[in-house]
């Protein structure tokens, strides 16, 4: 067995619960001391999609919501989920559009993730767009969103100092500073995002 091969053997699954969003399957499993056990897994139906949105003047825009899961308000980059079918980008296309009332010309992703590996499948994309236009924002009926537009400093300060604490954003902003600081960025990019102090 080499270190890639599955140390798990699944001897039956059971959905337990299922909606439009996700399912939960508990797992009979031999685990890979062979003892068994159960393992419950969360599955999505989207992938999970987050953009980085920057101005022409170097500002970004965050997206506050009351999280129901967390039972507090949450600060982050606009996200949200992509049907299969839809795709990654065309997802965090129609989030930006959706919840930010935003186009944008120019599209980079920065990382593929799988959020909560541990108890979920979810997969996502994060992107950094540029080259933006407004649109009419037109949010989820279950989404009241507050949209606060702020230099990209700013936003990075609050990933840093806690204030940021969703996943999505946080690894989206802090690759973006990371390909910044190698020179990995293009340069239109690049320039915007210098327009700003660090």
């Amino acid at each position: 067995m080499t270190d890639e091969s599955n140390p798990w053997t699944v001897l039956r699954s059971e959905t337990k619960y299922d909606n439009a969003w996700i399912s939960v399957v508990e797992n009979a499993v031999l685990t890979p001391a062979g003892t068994p056990g159960i393992y419950g897994v969360v599955h999505l139906k989207t992938i999970a999609t987050g953009v980085i949105p920057i101005d022409a003047q170097g500002n970004t825009v965050l997206v506050g919501q009351y999280r129901f899961p967390l039972g507090r308000y949450s600060w982050e980059i606009p996200e949200g989920g992509a049907a299969f079918a839809e795709g990654p980008l065309a997802g965090a296309q129609r989030e930006l559009s959706e919840e930010a009332g935003l186009e944008a010309a120019h599209w980079q992703e920065l990382a593929r993730i799988d959020t909560t590996n541990c108890v979920t499948d979810e997969s996502g994309a994060v992107y950094v767009a540029w080259g933006l236009s407004e649109t009419a924002a037109h949010p989820d009926d279950d989404e009241q969103l507050t949209l606060r537009r702020l230099p990209y400093a700013d936003a990075l300060a609050m990933a840093m100092d806690g204030r940021i604490t969703d996943a999505i954003s946080l690894i989206g902003l802090m690759k973006l500073e990371l390909l910044r600081g190698t020179g990995q960025l293009p340069d239109e990019l690049a320039a915007l995002l210098d327009s700003q102090p660090s």
